[in-house]
């Protein structure tokens, strides 16, 4: 891994989303966005991203997905490791899951990384994962990954988090990897 130089941050409370459309260009050949205490006003919501080709006049890009994820009940009566499959797309334009079905107590939140790969190539498409740790509602910790491409040979230029329901509070932190 190169050596990550930070570009923006966005500190938000009470927010429906964040949409970060500057910064994302050929400087960089990759991006991380790291997230940090996001907390849904809404139990239960999932925590999503899209990005655009035109500046964030629209977030629609079609993307082909996977993920899966890892959990373990707080009183231990539960685990699991599986595929997810509901959150999956295939070339699908809707805003990924990353996290899921959040709890919004004041110790529910959750964090991570998303890394974006090539943005800017106007040949190639555009590949991503994200590795997340919450708490969901119902006393859950999840450890969520979700990996992709978005199908597009246009540069991409902006991105967009939003809850699947709701406001959220968090902190969005760009970096550019040298």
């Amino acid at each position: 891994m190169g050596i990550p130089t930070l570009i923006s941050t966005a500190t938000s409370s009470d927010v429906a989303s964040v949409a970060i459309t500057s910064g994302i260009d050929s400087t960089y050949d990759e991006y991380m966005f790291v997230f940090t205490d996001i907390n849904p006003a809404t139990d239960t919501a999932s925590f999503t991203f899209q990005c655009s080709i035109d500046s964030g006049s629209n977030y629609n890009v079609a993307m082909t997905t996977t993920t899966f994820r890892a959990y373990n009940k707080e009183d231990d009566s539960s685990t699991d490791f599986s595929y997810s499959t509901g959150a999956d797309q295939a070339q699908g334009t809707a805003y990924q899951r990353l996290i899921y079905y959040m709890g919004n107590g004041s110790d529910e939140s959750g964090a991570g990384i998303l890394n974006l790969f090539s943005p800017s190539s106007t040949t190639y498409v555009k590949h991503f994962y994200s590795n997340t740790q919450q708490l969901q509602s119902g006393d859950v910790s999840v450890n969520a990954y979700a990996a992709g491409y978005f199908n597009t040979t246009s540069a991409i230029d902006a991105i967009s988090f939003k809850m699947s329901s709701g406001n959220f509070d968090g902190v969005i932190q760009m970096y550019g990897i040298a």
